[in-house]
């Protein structure tokens, strides 16, 4: 059920190549010599549309084109960061998401410091959840590793 973003990097710069590229089913093309702050921008741009308009698991909705988070039929009051780090696990629910990985997503952080900042935040979403960190339903610690959010 989960489609993958194509973006076609190429030497071929002729329209038609472009044309039949697009045609073809890829979703961007970028064709060479190309800036990298441009290509960069351009997978992230892929990688949001990717996601689809909602992320749903264990009775919470995120809908990411009006930024809105509803527990059941209650709406969630998500600072930035909170939102940020509940859309990267939404997007992979059911499965662990490293703490680097969040780290990079949400804070822009390489090289996965500030550990204590993304556990702060972890507790904040929990509570706003009414998730108990010692019998947690929504959001699972896997120790050494990262977090979980449990498809319901």
């Amino acid at each position: 059920g989960r489609t993958v973003p194509v973006l076609i990097l190429t030497a071929r710069a002729d329209e038609v190549d472009t044309v039949v590229g697009l045609d073809a089913g890829a979703d961007d093309y970028v064709t060479k010599p190309f800036r990298l702050a441009e290509l960069l921008a351009r997978v992230r741009a892929l990688l949001r549309r990717r996601t689809g308009d909602v992320l749903e698991a264990s009775g919470v909705r995120m809908e990411l084109a009006s930024r809105r988070v509803w527990q059941d039929d209650v709406e969630l009051h998500l600072s930035n960061k909170e939102y940020e780090l509940l859309r990267v696990l939404l997007e992979e629910a059911g499965a662990v998401v490293t703490r680097n990985r969040i780290m990079r997503e949400v804070w822009d952080d390489a090289e996965g410091g500030a550990s204590k900042t993304l556990d702060m935040h972890v507790s904040w979403l929990r509570r706003k959840l009414g998730d108990d960190p010692q019998r947690s339903r929504l959001l699972t610690t896997v120790r050494g590793v990262g977090f979980r959010f449990e498809r319901g």
